[in-house]
């Protein structure tokens, strides 16, 4: 199967020339803020004329940035993919009043947070550095982590939230696709992690995305909810992994009704022979919902699969649409 990972020409900024009206940041001072943060905190609350853009420029920013739920209809567009890079070291065991136990815990130890509905981010790279941050041998020495705990480059909360042509990197927990009621979008992105490095309840759609795992894992561990008729859906994606490593899985239900699809991926991994794991409950393979449809590569052998996972037919593929998977009563959208 051919995989074009192309930035999709119909996307508003997909030149990342800056829109007009954009709030500029830039380390050097050539716009009107250095931080990401000060420009968000900048644009008007709620705003009724429509959406606001803001541009940056190409740079590492060292920032823990919230887009808050009062910020609304944002787009947020990098000046460069690869050069314009978000990052941050938290991780769930740092020490803090926050959490349980003392510690700040998963879903405060994010890169990103996006609480503002409507959001979209295009032309970025976000991550969480912790594991190599606060344990530099870590390459020598990569088993040992259990002084890292989980460590969220993107957690989202937000309805209605597109990425576009993004680099999404972490480790354990990589992205958090938060909100049971929650739609996200993500196109021609490059996610990177290892432990359940996909996780959440949200339902969303990865069009033409490369996932990567670093570590033998799971791609996904999806909280779908039980009255939620779809989930994750991996739409003519490439899965790859670190070279050497073998056993993968596609994923394991965080929570009961797990929903996630495969659907005319490819997959450069040698995975476990079964794909899916139940994560230690056999009572989730009555109610999980796992599918595949028309995978190709060495990963795509379903010979060996759990048999409570699934291969759909082209009739039931064919029902797959954004449309379907978006639309809610009174609340159609479509990225």
């Amino acid at each position: 199967m051919a995989l074009v990972l192309g930035l999709n020409p119909a996307s508003a900024f997909a030149s990342a020339e800056i829109p007009e009206g954009a709030v500029i940041v830039a380390k050097d001072g050539s716009g009107q803020f250095t931080t990401i943060q000060q420009a968000i905190f900048s644009l008007r609350d709620y705003k009724p004329e429509g959406r606001a853009a803001v541009y940056v420029k190409k740079g590492v920013y060292e920032e823990k940035l919230l887009i808050p739920a009062y910020k609304t209809e944002v787009s947020l567009i990098g000046e460069d993919r690869d050069e314009t890079v978000i990052i941050w070291h938290d991780h769930a065991n740092m020490p803090s009043e926050l959490g349980r136990g003392g510690t700040i815990g998963t879903f405060y130890s994010w890169t990103m947070k996006v609480d503002g509905p409507d959001f979209i981010c295009e032309n970025f790279t976000i991550i969480n550095d912790a594991m190599t941050y606060h344990n530099p041998s870590w390459h020598e020495d990569h088993e040992n982590k259990a002084h890292v705990g989980q460590a969220v480059a993107l957690h989202i909360e937000a309805d209605r939230v597109i990425f576009r042509n993004c680099k999404i990197k972490g480790f354990q927990d990589t992205l958090f696709t938060g909100n049971n009621d929650g739609r996200e979008y993500f196109e021609n992105c490059y996610i990177e992690g290892a432990v359940d490095f996909m996780f959440g309840p949200a339902t969303v759609w990865f069009e033409q995305c490369h996932v990567h795992l670093i570590l033998k894992g799971y791609f996904t561990a999806a909280s779908t909810p039980a009255d939620h008729p779809y989930g994750y859906v991996f739409n003519r994606c490439k899965l790859t992994a670190a070279e050497g490593l073998t056993g993968q899985w596609l994923g394991r239900p965080w929570r009961n009704y797990a929903y996630v699809l495969w659907k005319e991926c490819e997959m450069d991994v040698d995975l476990n022979p079964a794909g899916w794991n139940n994560w230690g409950d056999p009572a989730r393979e009555k109610t999980a919902r796992y599918y595949e449809y028309n995978c190709t590569g060495k990963g795509a052998d379903r010979s060996g699969r759990a048999p409570w996972s699934h291969e759909l037919s082209k009739k039931e593929a064919r029902k797959v649409t954004l449309s379907n998977v978006f639309n809610q009563p009174k609340n159609t959208w479509i990225p």
